[in-house]
């Protein structure tokens, strides 16, 4: 049995069910005897919004296939309660204790990497279980024996590019990126990865408000790379690949970076046919039963599959899984030990949940722009071939 827990007040906060029967948001009121609640706890608003709309409807899809449509496992009923962080970390933090205190046994969905490592370790305290959603830091994995993710993490989107590179013994690679957070851990990440075995890695950090961007595409140029990895957000992206372009960069290297929504498509511009990209997942592509069933529901809701709707499908997967070992109950102990190896179909193919450290190994692609402007795989990569260094939890 979970126990229960105490916690400070929490202020109120405006939330959505997903379905018409689940108990009032912000309600103290207990779960019936054969119900579990889950929170999914992600952002529908600020600048990650798109990402967190993938994931609820890839988790509605994969709610409806992983349950025949039934929303129900073994009889109990799986009722979903839908808040947006913003992308906050305090908001998320504000949301998660909130839904704790009502005896929300699973919270999932987290698209902000800030936000998933603040929530992770209140799931741990008030034994929780927590499935992280396309959050990619990799400070998740092996973070605490409750917290989960069913996305990617960077080390496997590094571990692409390095197949992609194929030996690189003797090779030069430069990361591009901006000089934040984001861009120095992308650079961290690549420069452990790729920098063994002679390969050298040099960061090559933009302000992150310069607009002028050729004199950072020029220090790329000099310094002869086989390879450049770009790591780039925001609204200077497509400058930053148009310099690329003009200073010749493009045509000099391979040039690699990772694919991001069906929105960001036309941002680069007459550089994509020149581009390879690592990809998480390319939309359209999967021929799984699951991606099959993800585009009937897709269709009937006239919704496109977009990079994360497999976030939200497997998340869906891993909480019918958890609720199938927890029961009404929400043992969140049963949970844990369920999820704990678990080996299962996705969208993009096998997935299995490392039972060491929780990372979850998945394929991984790369891919390039047709001429049409869409993205199609060219290579497939096993969930061996990237799978992150284990870890161990505690």
């Amino acid at each position: 049995m979970r126990r229960s827990v105490l916690l400070p007040a929490a202020v109120a906060v405006l939330a959505t069910a997903f379905t018409a029967s689940c108990s009032s948001p912000g309600s103290s009121t207990s779960a019936g005897p054969e119900e579990v609640r889950v929170s999914l706890i992600t952002s529908t608003s600020g600048p990650l919004a798109s990402y967190g709309e993938q994931y609820l409807r890839g988790f509605e899809a994969g709610l409806d296939h992983a349950t025949d449509g039934t929303g129900t496992v073994d009889g109990v009923k799986v009722t979903l309660l839908k808040d947006d962080d913003g992308g906050d970390p305090a908001k998320g933090v504000s949301l998660a204790k909130q839904r704790i205190g009502q005896g929300v046994p699973i919270i999932a969905g987290s698209a902000a990497s800030g936000v998933a490592t603040q929530i992770a370790p209140v799931a741990a305290q008030n034994r929780t279980l927590f499935i992280s959603g396309p959050a990619a830091t990799d400070a998740l994995t092996a973070a605490n024996r409750y917290t989960f993710r069913s996305g990617r993490q960077t080390y496997q989107d590094v571990m692409t590019a390095q197949r992609i590179l194929g030996d690189s013994r003797g090779s030069k690679v430069v990361v591009l990126a901006q000089d934040n957070a984001f861009g120095q851990a992308n650079a961290a990440a690549v420069t452990s990865v790729l920098g063994t075995g002679g390969t050298t890695v040099t960061p090559v950090l933009a302000p992150p408000g310069a607009t002028d961007l050729t004199p950072v595409a020029s220090k790329v140029k000099a310094a002869a790379p086989d390879m450049v990895f770009v790591a780039w957000a925001g609204d200077t992206a497509q400058a930053m690949w148009s310099t690329l372009d003009q200073q010749g960069v493009l045509d000099a290297a391979t040039v690699v970076t990772g694919l991001d929504s069906r929105a960001s498509y036309p941002v680069f511009g007459k550089a994509r046919e020149k581009v390879t990209l690592l990809a998480h997942y390319v939309p359209g592509a999967a021929g799984t039963a699951e991606a099959e069933a993800m585009r009937a529901y897709f269709g009937k809701k006239k919704w496109q599959e977009d990079l994360f709707t497999p976030d939200g499908f497997n998340a869906a997967q891993m909480v019918v899984e958890a609720v199938r070992a927890g029961g009404a109950d929400g043992d969140t102990d049963a949970m844990v030990e369920a999820l704990e190896g678990f080996t299962f179909s996705g969208v993009k193919g096998h997935n299995t949940v490392r039972a060491a450290d929780h990372a979850l190994l998945q394929p991984t692609f790369q891919a390039k722009f047709t001429t049409g402007g869409a993205p199609e795989v060219s290579r497939t990569f096993t969930a061996d071939q990237v799978a992150p260094a284990e870890k161990r939890i505690g």
